[in-house]
C-alpha cells in the first residue's frame, strides 16, 4: 500500500507545471485579442469590409496555439531533442522557398510569407523556435566546436536577410548569441564573432537607404513629418495624447489609418494611447513577469539541452518585448518586430504558444520544483 501511495505521488508530481506561468500566459492572449478587436477594426474595415476580421483570425490562431501549448506541455522535452535536427533542416527549406517568386507571397517590399491554400505561413517565425532547439542539441554534444553553432546561425541570419528581415534577423542572432555564450564556447571564438555580427547589422543599415533613413530619423527628427519621419512622429503622438491615464478603450485616435502598422508592429503605442502611462508600465510589468518566470525555469531546469532552450525560447519572446517597445518608445530605431501575445500575426502567435508549452514541460522536471515537491510529500507523511 505504501508503494503504491508513493507511486501516486510521484505521478501527481511529474503532472504538476508552472500554473502561474501558464495563467499568464492566458492573460495576455486575451488581453491582445480585446486589442486586437479594437484596434484593428479601421484597418480591417478599410481592406476588408469587415471590422472583425483580423479579429476572428487571430482568435482562431488563439485558440489553435493555446490547444498547441497544452499538448506541447504534455510532450517530454527530450522529445525535441530527436528532432531538432530534422525540424531545423525542414526550417531552413522553407526559408529558401520564400526567395523564390511564385511560392511566396510578397508585400511591403519583402517576401516573408508562403500561402497554402488560404494560409499564409512565415517561415521566419518558426525558424526562431528551430535555431533554439538546434543549438541546443549542438551545446549537448558538441559544445566545444564553435563552427558548429556560428554556421547554422550565419546561415539563418543570411537567409532571413535575404527577405530582406532586419528586425528578424536582429531576434534571430540574440537568440544564437545568448545560447552559444551559455554552452561555454571559447571566449575569443564568441567575441570575434559578435563583433563582426555588430559590423554586419552596420553595413546592412548602411547599404540600404530604407534602414539608413531609420537610423538617420532616429538620431535627428526634423526635416521629413510627412516622409521618413512620419512612422515616428505618429508613434510618439499616440504616446502623448494617451498621457497619464489614457483616452480609454476604444478611443484611440491614431488607429484610424493615421499610425502605420497599427495592429501589428505599432500596436503598443495605440494600446499606450488608449490606457495612458499607467496602464502602459502595468503591462510592461507583466511581460517583465513572464520573463522572470521563463528565466527561473531555466536556471532550474534539470539538464544542459532543456536549460539552453529554455534559455533561447525566454531570450526569443523577451528580446521581442524589449525590442518592440524599445522602438515604440524612440529608445531604439524602429524595427519592424511584432509585440509577442498582442501584434496580429497568427504564425508567430501559434510559435509563440507552442514554445511556452516547451516551458511548461521543463518546468514540470524543474530541480527547484522537484525539491518543493519533496518537501510537500515528505512532511504529508
Amino acid at each position: 500500500m505504501k508503494r503504491l501511495k508513493n507511486q501516486k505521488e510521484a505521478k501527481v508530481k511529474k503532472l504538476q507545471f508552472d500554473k502561474k506561468l501558464f495563467y499568464l500566459v492566458l492573460f495576455l492572449v486575451t488581453i491582445g485579442l480585446v486589442f486586437i478587436a479594437d484596434i484593428s477594426t479601421p484597418q480591417a474595415l478599410n481592406t476588408f469590409g469587415d471590422k472583425f476580421y483580423f479579429f476572428r483570425q487571430q482568435t482562431v490562431w488563439a485558440g489553435v496555439g493555446i490547444v498547441a501549448m497544452l499538448v506541447v506541455s504534455n510532450i517530454h522535452y527530450s522529445f525535441w531533442k530527436k528532432i531538432a535536427v530534422p525540424f531545423f533542416f525542414f526550417s531552413v527549406i522553407a526559408l529558401v522557398a520564400v526567395l523564390i517568386p511564385g511560392i511566396s507571397l510578397k508585400a511591403l517590399g519583402a517576401r516573408r510569407w508562403i500561402s497554402i491554400g488560404s494560409i499564409n505561413f512565415q517561415p521566419s517565425e518558426v525558424i526562431k523556435l528551430a535555431l533554439a532547439l538546434y543549438l541546443a542539441k549542438v551545446a549537448e554534444t558538441k559544445s566545444k566546436q564553435s563552427l558548429a553553432f556560428f554556421i547554422p546561425l550565419a546561415l539563418v541570419c543570411g537567409l532571413i536577410m535575404l527577405q530582406p528581415d532586419l528586425g528578424t534577423t536582429l531576434v534571430v542572432g540574440l537568440i544564437g548569441v545568448v545560447q552559444i555564450f551559455v554552452a561555454g564556447v571559447p571566449i575569443f571564438h564568441f567575441l570575434g564573432t559578435l563583433g563582426l555580427g555588430i559590423v554586419s547589422v552596420l553595413v546592412l543599415i548602411l547599404v540600404s537607404p530604407y534602414r539608413r533613413d531609420r537610423l538617420m530619423t532616429f538620431f535627428q527628427v526634423s526635416s521629413d513629418p510627412l516622409g521618413k519621419e512620419y512612422h515616428i512622429r505618429q508613434v510618439l503622438l499616440a504616446l502623448g495624447s494617451g498621457g497619464f491615464f489614457g483616452l480609454g478603450i476604444g478611443q484611440s485616435r491614431q488607429k484610424y489609418l493615421f499610425l502605420p502598422e497599427a495592429s501589428t508592429d505599432s500596436i503598443f503605442a495605440a494600446i499606450a494611447e488608449e490606457i495612458g502611462f499607467i496602464g502602459s508600465f502595468a503591462l510592461i510589468l507583466l511581460f517583465g513577469y513572464f520573463v522572470y518566470k521563463a528565466f527561473k525555469i531555466s536556471a532550474n531546469a534539470p539538464d544542459q539541452f532543456s536549460r539552453i532552450l529554455s534559455l533561447g525560447i525566454t531570450t526569443w519572446i523577451g528580446g521581442q518585448m524589449v525590442l518592440n517597445i524599445s522602438s515604440m518608445t524612440a529608445l531604439t530605431p524602429l524595427t519592424g518586430i511584432p509585440l509577442p501575445f498582442f501584434s496580429y500575426g497568427g504564425t508567430s502567435l501559434l510559435m509563440i504558444l507552442a514554445s511556452c508549452g516547451i516551458l511548461l514541460n521543463i518546468s514540470r522536471y524543474g530541480i527547484q520544483s522537484n525539491r518543493h515537491e519533496t518537501k510537500k510529500i515528505t512532511s504529508r507523511r
